[in-house]
């Protein structure tokens, strides 16, 4: 039997559109806008002037603190300007604007980084690399990676987990870089568990990629430490506290972290960017994007720089059709919807989703009939529909009291709800205020 976390999930519409379409390589945008917050903590301190030339890898913005990241330039060129734009958040965020030298031959280079199996690196270095070289969480939540693997002397470490769940609706970035990059992963496990000191990794991915399962089977060493684990297809399973209960079955607790039951997990997107940090000398300055929807007329997977603005991943899949009702940044379920498409591509940009009318639209939101339909399918064992009044009445500090900041976000009550209530959207204002982030009478 496959296995999964007990505890709510439900299973939407996969809509995997773009799952059998190899990985393309964006050209060259001509000019990038790079916002300096790119991560979770503290925004990068600006370290170049307007008229600077820069070159592809520098570093344009230096780590701000320990919970911060570096930020690279993704191209050669000019820094034109130091500005204010609106990215993905819907909010005007500072950002270092670079004008493409396209006589720079470094611009027009398509590297092939041949495998890199062994592992010269100390556990301290291959830790500084990470720092030095921009590396985030990519599955989403851009937490800075190598706070994450700094693990204390009083902590028990004994587990690294690899998160290749993939389990948001329309996205398929990380199954196309699992089956194209399935080497350079597994060595970047053997980096990671390394650097962290454990013998056993554990790569869990759900059973609608099969052929990603099958080729890591196929390509993992005998005796490496590092198994392979199917799971069932639930959602959001590739939440932490979620992956590590199905696959371990140890309960984060509530506002814990996984290392709090000896357990590291990463995105395979940020192992990959680890492996290329750490044998190519690579700092993170690109991802891998799906840009998808059912009108789109060549929906794909892209290799994007940093910087890259959505419009022109969207001219690249033909252009928004005229249907279209929303563009969203990140899959349907936890992603958010864009004011432009002038924002760029971030390291957090695993998808733009261009969705029609007939699933942008929502019913009328009508009076709770406490049928419990979200309360079933919360997988952290929330009230959502008390949270969302909570919040409505403007009761953040009884909020705070019923764990409104343990909800991760899913989305999965507002999807169950048949009243149509905005639950998502009542939780998310009421975090940030209990979090201090938002005043009380925005």
């Amino acid at each position: 039997m496959l296995k999964t976390f007990p505890k709510g999930g439900i299973h939407p519409p996969e809509n995997k559109l773009t799952s059998g379409q190899p990985i393309r390589r964006m050209g060259i945008p001509k000019t990038v806008y790079v916002p300096i917050a790119q991560h979770i903590g503290i925004p990068a301190e600006i370290i170049v002037e307007r008229k600077d030339k820069v070159t592809i890898g520098q570093v344009i913005a230096r780590s701000g603190g320990y919970v911060s990241s570096n930020i690279h330039a993704p191209v050669a060129g000019t820094v034109t300007k130091l500005d204010m734009i609106v990215d993905t958040s819907g909010y005007k965020k500072q950002c270092i604007v670079i004008r493409t030298d396209e006589k720079d031959p470094a611009n027009a280079e398509v590297p092939e980084w041949p495998l890199k199996s062994e592992i010269t690196l100390s556990p301290e270095e291959i830790l500084q690399r990470i720092s030095d070289y921009g590396i985030v969480g990519l599955g989403g939540a851009t937490f800075p990676a190598h706070v994450k693997l700094h693990i204390k002397k009083d902590q028990h470490l004994d587990c690294l987990i690899v998160n290749g769940v993939e389990c948001e609706p329309y996205l398929t970035a990380d199954h196309r870089l699992m089956l194209e990059k399935t080497d350079e992963i597994l060595v970047g496990i053997r980096i990671l568990m390394h650097a962290l000191g454990v013998g056993r990794a554990i790569i869990g991915i759900e059973n609608n990629k099969r052929d990603a399962i099958e080729r890591f089977r196929e390509r993992c060493p005998k005796g490496s430490g590092i198994q392979i684990a199917a799971l069932q297809v639930k959602y959001p399973q590739g939440g932490e506290k979620q992956l590590v209960r199905a696959l371990l079955g140890r309960e984060v607790p509530k506002n814990g972290l996984p290392l709090d039951v000896g357990v590291v997990v990463h995105n395979v997107g940020t192992i990959f960017a680890i492996y290329q940090a750490v044998q190519h000398n690579r700092p993170l300055m690109e991802r891998v994007v799906t840009v998808t929807g059912k009108h789109l007329q060549a929906p794909s997977n892209f290799w994007a720089r940093i910087g890259t603005p959505i419009a022109d991943l969207l001219e690249a899949v033909g252009g928004v059709p005229e249907a279209t009702r929303k563009i969203v940044s990140g899959g349907p379920m936890m992603g958010k919807a864009l004011k432009s498409t002038d924002v760029p591509v971030t390291k957090g940009t695993s998808g733009i989703l261009v969705i029609g009318e007939e699933e942008a639209s929502r019913g009328e939101p009508r009076n709770c009939i406490r049928c419990g339909e979200c309360v079933s399918v919360c997988p952290m064992g929330l009230e959502p529909h008390l949270l969302m009044n909570l919040t409505e009445k403007g009761m953040y500090s009884h909020a705070s009291n019923e764990d409104i900041l343990t909800c991760i976000e899913c989305g999965s009550c507002s999807y169950v709800c048949p009243s149509h209530r905005p639950l998502l959207d009542y939780i998310r204002f009421g975090k940030s205020v209990v979090k201090g982030l938002t005043p009380k009478t925005a």
